[in-house]
């Protein structure tokens, strides 16, 4: 964990914002697998880490706004437990490490609410992203578990995306660590890529990389031939010659903090002409967005640069055409581009999701589109220094995506689907890599993992 100085600055922090009341985090529980004795491995609730920083099941904490003090909830092993899990150190020493003074039984929790519910005061909770914390708020507030979103607090959301938006030195040191073993991973799955083995090979030995270096991976992995499917968690494919695999995975520290990064690379090592045409142009797209990113400037903003270029490469390969600021307007590179630039990552991977999206990439000052492909930007508003977020545009060819768009002449004006219909079977292209905002731009986080054409074929396939 950090140091204890860290968790008790960060909520005397949020006391302050939060201004009164009792504010509830609820620690996550144990998730079986298919018996409660074979759980999944566990995770803990990211809010509950950054405030509190004990990594276990079964644990609450309470913020006594008013009052100024904190309390963590739960229970000491007994003999049972010792016997299957070996010796754990006791709540009350556990606390203190991470600077809370008051720990009690898991137990006192129910009454230590229904009291400040008594009295008047207001409870702050954020929204629960699980059935089993859902139901869990509901009996110790109270309220039927189907009305627990009209009590979330606003407040805290708003304080909890304020504070974990500013990453400070040891979290960037924590995601430095992550992205060194995500090199590491990927660098050996680009060696080991050859035709006639498959997606899972490839996938085994990054989790294994992962696991041998004390990592879990932050997401399940992605890794395709078949890359027009964005999020393909298949991994049943034989690698074939010429095609191309994109690969988006990352991993988390021991304390909880992801990478995530994409890299796209062909089977056979080298890329084609189309390929490589196509490459670069995504290439090009990542490397200027990034060089875009310093405080100040709106990321959607950023994000129409990357479709810009986008546009204007794909109208100087035949795929579009007619006026490229126009195009992109009309949201025609969606086609191509169907989501947005990038997100903010942390304790998770995409950073705060839980408390809405809109909360986290989002302000009063700018709204969500709703066009095709830009409503999917999960990250529009200002940028602000300890930022860290991830550039990675694409390009893609989906067969079922250009049917429906050709039977609804959609922005025909803009795309020869003639000339697009000579790639329905190229699959898909993404870049991406995790960007710190500094006082006075930007800093990629970790080594450069291969990405210039040059660097990746210099790599893939020579293990």
């Amino acid at each position: 964990m950090l140091e204890s100085q860290i968790y008790s600055q960060r909520r005397q922090n949020l006391k302050k914002q939060v201004g009164s009341g009792v504010i509830l985090f609820l620690g996550n529980e144990e998730s079986p697998m298919n018996y409660p004795a074979n759980p999944y491995h566990f995770r803990q609730d990211s809010s509950f880490l950054y405030f509190f920083g004990l990594d276990s099941p079964g644990l609450a904490g309470i913020i006594d706004v008013d009052n100024d003090q904190d309390t963590l909830y739960g229970n000491d092993v007994e003999v049972e437990d010792i016997i299957w899990m070996g010796a754990q150190p006791l709540l009350k020493d556990r606390a203190l490490n991470v600077g809370v003074e008051n720990a009690a039984p898991a137990t006192d929790l129910d009454a230590a609410l229904r009291t400040a519910v008594g009295q008047g005061r207001k409870i702050h909770f954020l929204p629960p992203y699980r059935s089993d914390s859902l139901v869990k708020l509901g009996h110790l507030l109270g309220i039927q578990p189907e009305r627990i979103k009209n009590y979330i607090s606003e407040p805290l959301v708003k304080a909890v995306v304020e504070q974990r938006s500013v990453k400070n030195e040891a979290e960037i040191a924590e995601m430095e660590w992550a992205h060194a073993v995500t090199y590491d991973t990927y660098t050996a799955a680009m060696r080991m890529t050859r035709p006639g083995i498959y997606e899972q090979e490839l996938v085994g030995r990054m989790e294994g990389i992962a696991l041998e270096k004390g990592a879990h991976m932050a997401f399940p992995t992605i890794l395709s031939i078949n890359g027009q499917i964005l999020h393909n968690h298949y991994h049943g494919n034989k690698l074939l010659e010429g095609r191309l695999i994109v690969c988006d995975s990352g991993v988390e520290s021991p304390l909880g903090y992801a990478s995530d990064i994409t890299r796209t690379f062909p089977v056979s090592g080298s890329f084609s002409a189309k390929q490589k045409d196509i490459y670069s142009l995504v290439l090009e797209a990542q490397v200027r967005a990034i060089e875009a990113i310093k405080p100040g400037v709106l990321y959607r903003e950023i994000h129409l640069k990357s479709a810009k270029i986008i546009a204007s490469g794909l109208k100087d390969l035949g795929l579009m055409k007619g006026d490229v600021d126009a195009a992109v307007e009309a949201g025609a590179h969606g086609l191509f581009f169907p989501h947005g630039l990038g997100h903010q990552i942390g304790l998770d991977v995409h950073d705060m999701e839980d408390l809405g999206e809109n909360y986290v990439g989002y302000d009063e000052s700018i709204n969500r589109s709703d066009q095709f492909g830009l409503a999917y930007l999960r990250l529009a508003k200002e940028l602000r220094p300890g930022f860290v977020l991830t550039a990675e545009p694409g390009i893609y060819f989906i067969p079922a995506l250009i049917d429906k768009w050709i039977g609804e002449k959609k922005n025909s004006e803009f795309i020869d689907y003639d000339r697009v219909n000579e790639y329905r079977d190229f699959g898909g292209v993404r870049i991406e890599d995790d960007i710190l905002v500094t006082e006075s731009g930007f800093r990629v986080l970790g080594k450069s993992i291969p990405k210039t054409v040059e660097e990746v074929e210099a790599v893939t396939g020579k293990g």
